[in-house]
């Protein structure tokens, strides 16, 4: 726990670093890209489609047109906006984080190294194309436990759970993984996934849900369309500021359980007291 706390405050500190805040735009540009290109060429099909899946259903629609009487016309439609959001929203979220584990997280992580670890030996467990079919793979397995279950989602505390988990368990493969891919090998790796692998699904599951945060003022910018183009980039910029914060927080911590690991593990000498091995030579004596 000490490790994990104090990992977790080196991380904040980390955060106002310039390097990292430069890094920061990446995620944040490549979002903004993203959001665009789904909103321009989907986002108006998507929004009916949805619209008229809510309308199907009896108690739904009797709700809508009571709404209509009373004024209020575009209930609908701002309902099946908000559904539209929370299912694109963990899309954009694992599209974006394998982005940051491809390019973010190894450069945060060697940021780490070299401040905190400049004499931890590198043993290149992990290369550039192990670290891309880790991810991808585990991107995949994530995207396929979204689809699974997604028919959840219609329980808001359901969702409120699964989501976040599936988020922190991805965090976890992808960020530790990058995190020990150079300093580590790949018995090393392995060993601290087993070591602490619960403190890494924590930490996984606690930035899984510091990323589902931001989708508070995302939906804010739907229902306040006066506000939508200034809550927007905000929400994009705070999951670019939760990607880089869990990429130093992983980095901090598989570095300092590294570094740890290996300070434990010291190399057994040759005791002076076990008799001579068959074959080998005595040691000269020294003179009286």
């Amino acid at each position: 726990m000490g490790l994990l706390l104090d990992s977790f405050w080196r991380a904040l500190a980390y955060c106002l670093h310039k390097r990292v805040i430069a890094w920061s735009l990446f995620p944040l540009l490549a979002m903004a890209l993203l959001s665009w290109a789904l909103g321009y060429f989907f986002w108006a099909d998507a929004v009916l489609k949805v619209q008229g899946l809510l309308d199907g259903v009896g108690w739904l629609h009797s709700l809508w047109l009571w709404l209509q009487g009373h004024g209020v016309g575009y209930a609908s439609e701002v309902v099946a906006s908000i559904f539209v959001v929370l299912g694109v929203t963990p899309v954009l979220v694992v599209a974006v984080l394998l982005l940051v584990g491809v390019f973010m997280a190894p450069v945060l992580a060697q940021l780490v190294a070299e401040k905190r670890f400049p004499e931890l030996e590198k043993k290149h467990g992990g290369s550039a194309v192990a670290s891309l079919l880790w991810s991808g793979g585990s991107t995949l397995i994530a995207l396929l436990a979204l689809l699974v279950t997604l028919p959840l989602w219609v329980f808001p505390p359901l969702m409120l759970v699964v989501t976040p988990l599936i988020w922190g368990w991805l965090t976890y493969r992808v960020m530790a993984f990058d995190a020990l891919s150079e300093h580590a090998s790949k018995n090393e790796r392995r060993g601290l996934f087993v070591s602490h692998r619960l403190s890494l699904i924590l930490m996984g599951v606690i930035c899984g849900y510091l990323g589902a945060a931001p989708g508070v003022v995302w939906v804010s910018g739907l229902v306040f369309l006066a506000a939508f183009w200034v809550l927007i980039p905000i929400a994009i910029w705070i999951y670019a500021l939760v990607f880089a914060f869990s990429a130093l927080w992983f980095a901090h911590f598989c570095l300092a359980a590294l570094a740890q690991m290996r300070a434990q593990a010291v190399p057994v000498e040759d005791d002076p007291q076990v008799p001579f091995a068959h074959g080998s030579a005595p040691a000269a004596q020294k003179p009286v």
